[in-house]
Formats: C-alpha cells, sequence, structure tokens
C-alpha cells in the first residue's frame, strides 16, 4: 500500500507543479510580463516545485537530510542522467550563452553547496539566507543579460502572426490554487511513504532521498528536457537542467535552510562531491571532449556513472 501511496503522491506533485506553472505563466501574460522574465521565474521555479515541497516539508518534518539528499540527488540526477538520455537521442550542442554563463554559474552554485557543507555537515539560517540571496542576485543579473540581448537583436515586426490565446482569467487562480494544493498534500505524502520504505528497506532516508525521492522529483524536468529534444531543440535541454540545478541548491536549500536549520545526516560528503565532479565534467565535455556538444558516446558514459554511482548507493 506504501508503494501505492508513493505513485499517488509523485502523480499529485507532477500535476500540482504543471497547474501551477501554466496558470503562473497565463498570469503573467495576462499582466503583460515578457516571456523571458517568466522563463527565468515562474517556469525555473514552477519546474524545481516538486523538489521545494518535499524539501521544504522535509526539512519541517525535522528531515534535514533528506532536504539536502533529495536536492543532492536530484543535481546527479540531472547531470548525468537527463543530460545522458537526452544525448543518447539526440547530441545535445553547447550555446554560447551555456559555455561563457550558464554552467560558471552552476559551477559557482556547486561550489557554495560544497562549502557550507565542508566543515559542520550542516546548512544553518544565515547560510541559507546566503544562498537565497545569491539566487536573487542571480536572477536579476541573468534578466539584464537578456535585456541587453533583446535589445542588440532587432526582432522584425510580423504584422501577419496571429493573437496569442491566452488562459480564461476565471481559470487563472484555479489553476494556480489547485497547484499549490496538489504540491502541498502530495509532498507531504511522498515524504512520509518515501520514510516508510527507507525504514522497511533498512535504509537511511538519505539514500532514499538521493535516489527515489531525487528521480521522483525531478521527473518534470526530464519530460520537458525529451520533448525539447525530441523536437530539436536541444538547447532547451540544457537550459532546463542548469537552471533546475541552480534552483536547486540556491532557491530550494537556501529557502528550507532559512526556515530551519539543515543538518546532512546520512548524507555523505561523498555525494556532494559527485555532484562538483559532475557539473565540472560537464564543463569539460563543452569545452574540450565534445567540442561545444554532448555526443550520443558521452550519453552513454553519463548514464553508466549514474548507474554505477546509485549501485554503489543501495
Amino acid at each position: 500500500m506504501v508503494y501505492v501511496t508513493l505513485v499517488l503522491a509523485f502523480v499529485l506533485i507532477i500535476v500540482g507543479a504543471t497547474l501551477l506553472t501554466d496558470g503562473s505563466v497565463a498570469l503573467a501574460k495576462r499582466l503583460n510580463v515578457p516571456e523571458f522574465i517568466v522563463g527565468l521565474t515562474i517556469v525555473a521555479v514552477g519546474t524545481s516545485m516538486p523538489e521545494l515541497t518535499v524539501s521544504l516539508l522535509s526539512a519541517l518534518a525535522g528531515k534535514g537530510d533528506m532536504a539536502i539528499g533529495n536536492v543532492v540527488g536530484s543535481n546527479t540526477f540531472n547531470t548525468l542522467m537527463i543530460l545522458g538520455v537526452c544525448a543518447l537521442f539526440s547530441p545535445l550542442t553547447f550555446t554560447k550563452s551555456n559555455i561563457r554563463r550558464d554552467i560558471p554559474i552552476c559551477i559557482l552554485a556547486t561550489l557554495a553547496l560544497l562549502v557550507v557543507t565542508l566543515f559542520n555537515q550542516d546548512i544553518n539560517r544565515l547560510e541559507g539566507a546566503i544562498l537565497l540571496l545569491g539566487y536573487i542576485v542571480m536572477i536579476v543579473f541573468m534578466i539584464r543579460a537578456e535585456k541587453r540581448a533583446m535589445l542588440a537583436e532587432v526582432q522584425p515586426v510580423d504584422q501577419d502572426a496571429k493573437p496569442v490565446k491566452l488562459m480564461p482569467m476565471w481559470r487563472v487562480p484555479i489553476w494556480i490554487l489547485a497547484g499549490l494544493a496538489g504540491l502541498i498534500y502530495g509532498g507531504e505524502l511522498f515524504v512520509n511513504s518515501a520514510s516508510d520504505i527507507a525504514r522497511s528497506w533498512g535504509v537511511s532516508e538519505a539514500v532514499i532521498a538521493i535516489t527515489l525521492v531525487a528521480g521522483g522529483t525531478s521527473m518534470p524536468e526530464l519530460a520537458s528536457s525529451l520533448v525539447s529534444v525530441l523536437k530539436g531543440n536541444t538547447s532547451l535541454a540544457l537550459g532546463n537542467v542548469l537552471g533546475s540545478n541552480i534552483a536547486n541548491i540556491l532557491l530550494i536549500l537556501g529557502a528550507c535552510s532559512t526556515v530551519t536549520p539543515l543538518t546532512m545526516g546520512g548524507v555523505a560528503m561523498s555525494d556532494v562531491y559527485i555532484v562538483v565532479a559532475s557539473t565540472f565534467v560537464l564543463m569539460l565535455s563543452a569545452l574540450v571532449i565534445g567540442r561545444d556538444k554532448l555526443t550520443r558516446f558521452e550519453g552513454v558514459v553519463f548514464v553508466l556513472c549514474y548507474a554505477v554511482y546509485v549501485y554503489t548507493l543501495i
């Protein structure tokens, strides 16, 4: 029964994240907020809502190791598994923005995670506030960079373009409230059922968080990245994963540890080292190995590395 509850919770989280994102984007369009700002803020946060919900509820329940393990596991899953699987379908091309801005920011966020966990094996409120502030600074920086890029690139006005059909205004608050309800209730079910499974398997909650919970909450990123690749938009898949990894560390861990201090518990520093190593390997792939591409062969290597990592954990 606990496995059925876990699946139900996962479905609620995915549906809730979808409704919240769609409703928020519709509201932003109704208020004439530029789409690039929506993408950098609402959509990025929306796809990370499962991780945020599960991590925050875990932290409030006194399970800091599950909150940290969820983020550590999600980032490892995103980099090795999602990008690896996507590269199997089509080589992923790194854009100049990926190499010069997105990956370096992701590396900085990952190093920040390493610094705050290296000495005390926890993340206190001050460190959480610094991470959260870092996310806000990053958002402001990227919005300004996008504005400069838009001003430099003059887009011709399409006189024949059809007007975009907007979501009815009466539906927007329903979608947002229903999404929040699904995330909160689904996240609570997910944490409780995952904890029960951990006890029944005789493994720590941290291991369950790094593997099962992290993989489950990363499904929105996996689905959206695969769809992007199948439609030929490989750069969107890279941007989705990098943006999610940054938000997971700076926004989610920052917000959770600001609310209540987090302790690593069963999460080992070796798990954090894996996140750091995978991010640097991605940069190495972009600059040297694949020459601005993540090739199919590298995709196979990424997936195998993740499989070996999970096997050593279990």
